[in-house]
């Protein structure tokens, strides 16, 4: 139990960081409402407990073969930078009148494109192979067990972030007009090509 609680914080902890992919959620709630924005959650959440349990692994050692390290980070920082595009698009289609359908129109697509938007950052790894490390030393990943619970509430306390998260921006949707709904998206927009930028350069620069 104890290190189920253990994971439990660090989940919660950890998704309460600002990045790309609480953007995202942010302004795909904002857009489409409750259900897309836990959508867009429950797959950080999946993705947190994935790339948990290769931290455990010793999958660090994999992003260390530098042609996979730096193919990976590539495609994760231009994954964030064609949904930070599409989003500031987005803001200047409602700015000029011609707004078309939403591309994370339902819960489905919108949980695909959240999968796909942060399992492609694969440097969360090491964060995690990180924390595990400090979760061993502290006693609650010694055994096979343990890190199987710490594995599970990592999930659970990320999951229970980004309902939180999804919940209240949702709640607040229904008192912003359009000026507001234009900049969540030029922000969202501006932060996650922010994010893809500096993840390509920092994945490149010491080729």
């Amino acid at each position: 139990m104890h290190s189920a609680l253990v994971g439990l914080g660090l989940g919660f902890f950890v998704a309460l960081q600002l990045g790309p992919m609480s953007l995202f959620l942010i302004r795909s709630t904002l857009r489409a409402g409750w259900r897309v924005g836990l959508a867009i959650g429950a797959g950080i959440a999946i993705i947190d407990g994935l790339y948990a349990a290769c931290g455990a692994a010793g999958a660090v050692a994999f992003l260390g073969i530098e042609p996979i390290r730096i193919g990976l980070g590539v495609m994760g920082g231009s994954t964030l930078i064609v949904i930070g595009a599409r989003t500031l698009h987005d803001a200047f289609r409602v700015r000029l009148g011609v707004e078309g359908p939403l591309e994370i129109a339902t819960p489905t697509r919108a949980f695909v494109a959240s999968v796909a938007g942060i399992a492609s950052n694969p440097t969360t790894i090491a964060s995690w192979a990180a924390i595990f490390a400090a979760a061993s030393t502290a006693g609650a990943a010694g055994t096979t067990k343990a890190a199987i619970l710490l594995i599970a509430g990592v999930a659970v306390g990320s999951l229970g972030w980004v309902s939180v998260l999804a919940s209240g921006v949702a709640v607040a949707r229904r008192g912003l007009g359009p000026r507001a709904m234009r900049l969540a998206d030029s922000v969202a927009g501006l932060g996650m090509l922010g994010f893809g930028g500096t993840l390509i350069y920092s994945t490149t620069r010491d080729r």
